[in-house]
């Protein structure tokens, strides 16, 4: 048996990669990657590994989970070293659980290389820190599911839950977002809270769009993958509104409330 290794390919600049994600993608020879690795990282592949293509197109799956399973146990029966290649990090949102399970049953070595997940990246290009001790006390990361997959349901995120002082990252926010933005209103977020779409962060195709939540519905929708920062620290001018935004009545709720996007 050989060794599986999933990769974390990070936001999309390959010069994000970690160093040993970087070594092991130049002596690759098999890898298997989803659709949301940028092309600029796939170049960094050895010549001639073999590249196997496992992700998504429009919402169909080429393969499922359990055939990607099989073809990483089979691969790892013929070959030393087996790239599993996944956007952003291999334990967000990555489905990494489902693969290291199946590899512990069929008693494949396998190691994690993380990589810089989706969020941070888009953070880091808006110039946001996602935990400004001036305007947030946590953060919360969620994809905005609807529950489509059959086999293995999502569950739903209680919106509600959501207390004023975090910081909201949501993966693949939606075809629209009018769906998302009457789903935060409905949890009591206010219409002034600020919000920013990053698409293709770290990539030469990068767009990030600013916006509040009274005007989210009204954007035209980003090309995916994007994800959307919900949160005060997303006000690009967080030091007006930090003694507002903590002078409160209780917890987690600002005492008042102005245009801050």
């Amino acid at each position: 048996m050989g060794k599986v290794y999933l990769i974390g390919a990070g936001p999309g600049d390959p010069e994000l990669l970690t160093v040993k994600a970087a070594r092991l993608l130049e002596h690759a020879t098999v890898v298997l990657h989803d659709s949301l690795v940028s092309p600029e990282v796939l170049q960094r592949i050895a010549p001639g590994a073999e590249i196997i293509d496992v992700g998504k197109r429009c919402g169909q799956k080429l393969l499922t989970q359990d055939e990607i399973n099989s073809l990483l146990i089979a691969y790892a029966a013929s070959h030393e070293t087996v790239i599993r290649l996944k956007g952003g990090d291999p334990l967000v949102f990555g489905r990494a659980g489902e693969e290291i399970e199946a590899l512990r049953h069929a008693g494949v070595e396998f190691e994690v290389v993380p990589g810089i997940t989706a969020a941070l990246g888009a953070a880091a290009v808006a110039g946001i820190s996602l935990t400004d001790r001036r305007a947030a006390s946590q953060v919360v990361i969620a994809t905005f599911s609807r529950g489509t997959d059959a086999s293995a349901p999502a569950p739903q995120l209680d919106w509600g839950a959501v207390a004023s002082a975090a910081t909201l990252v949501l993966y693949m926010p939606g075809a629209v977002y009018d769906e998302v933005a009457d789903r935060l209103r409905q949890a009591g977020l206010p219409e002034d809270l600020p919000c920013v779409i990053v698409s293709n962060a770290t990539s030469a195709r990068q767009q990030i769009r600013w916006t509040c939540l009274g005007e989210l519905s009204s954007e035209q929708k980003l090309p995916a993958p994007a994800l959307l920062i919900v949160g005060r620290v997303a006000a690009r001018r967080v030091q007006e509104i930090s003694a507002a935004y903590w002078r409160t009545e209780a917890p987690g709720r600002p005492a008042n409330s102005k245009n801050v996007s």
